[in-house]
């Protein structure tokens, strides 16, 4: 059976810490949250914590020379999930979105297109509130991916 997968967690911005943590403890998969030192998190049973500088790019710097194939990445950031990509990790965003090569170039085409617009002085959306629906579907698509890496790791 091939090494056991790490959660790991882009912490600075994630609404769903403690949906991670539940599904990790429930199927004994180890989870590291990486935040910068503004924000307070506590490590606990099978939760380890790094904090880094505040810097921009500080967390994602961090578990882009961390990340090990097979990982499983939480994060809401297009250009952290196409690195953990190319390392081998599976990344999914807080809402149960799995990023891979059939969709982070239309993603990051789609920042790129967002901020440029920003730029000129064009107005954007930001994302909608979490609901209590988006954290089912995203704590479902974590257990399906872990359950799934299971199951390959044992044939």
């Amino acid at each position: 059976m091939a090494n056991t997968p790490t959660i790991v967690v882009d912490a600075d911005a994630c609404p769903v810490k403690r949906e991670i943590v539940e599904v990790a403890r429930m199927m004994s998969i180890p989870v590291l949250m990486v935040a910068s030192y503004d924000h307070r998190l506590e490590p606990g049973a099978g939760i380890s914590v790094v904090q880094v500088d505040k810097g921009d790019q500080s967390v994602d710097l961090y578990i882009a020379n961390h990340v090990a194939r097979g990982d499983i990445v939480v994060t809401q950031d297009f250009g952290l999930a196409t690195i953990v990509l190319a390392k081998g990790a599976i990344a999914l965003s807080n809402r149960g979105q799995q990023y891979d090569e059939s969709n982070i170039d239309y993603l990051m085409e789609r920042r790129h297109e967002l901020a440029k617009r920003r730029r000129s002085g064009g107005k954007t959306k930001g994302p909608k509130a979490m609901t209590a629906e988006d954290r089912i579907r995203f704590q479902q698509k974590l257990t399906k991916v872990l359950h799934d890496r299971q199951e390959n790791d044992e044939s």
